[in-house]
């Protein structure tokens, strides 16, 4: 079976939402409409998303994740690709990321690891740095513009 990539939309909150927790990632302050978001799926059964919230003129990436059973198989650089082209789409000029585990596979895709107190206004006070995300974690930067 093929694997499909969809835009999200308010009512794959609930499917998003139990695949995130299956992942370990955090879901509970997903955005209400999701239009930044882009989903896998094969068949019926999501396989993979990512996402970037715009927070101003910048964007938080998030909820990049792929099943354990499609990895290695290119879908996170796919879903990932997506999640910056709708970033570019809007005009972003920096999109930042907090990582407890996938700082070395971002870093190889021209992400900067930058000081946590460095962190702009709209990032710093997004739930996920504030608290979702442990003081431990990573915080990157990748320039657009």
């Amino acid at each position: 079976m093929s694997i499909f990539l969809k835009n999200a939309s308010p009512e794959h909150r609930p499917i998003l939402s139990d695949f995130l927790q299956s992942a370990k990632l955090a879901s509970s302050d997903l955005p209400a409409d999701l239009s930044g978001f882009t989903l896998a799926f094969e068949g019926e059964q999501m396989v993979g998303s990512a996402g970037i919230e715009p927070l101003g003129n910048l964007g938080l990436l998030r909820s990049v994740a792929v099943a354990d059973s499609h990895r290695n198989q290119r879908l996170g650089q796919q879903l990932f690709g997506a999640a910056l082209d709708f970033a570019r789409s809007q005009s972003l000029k920096s999109v930042y990321l907090i990582t407890n585990t996938a700082d070395q596979y971002f870093e190889k895709h021209g992400f900067k690891t930058i000081e946590r107190s460095t962190a702009p206004p709209e990032i710093a006070q997004t739930e996920q740095f504030s608290a979702l995300c442990p003081a431990s974690s990573v915080v990157m930067r990748l320039d657009l513009l």
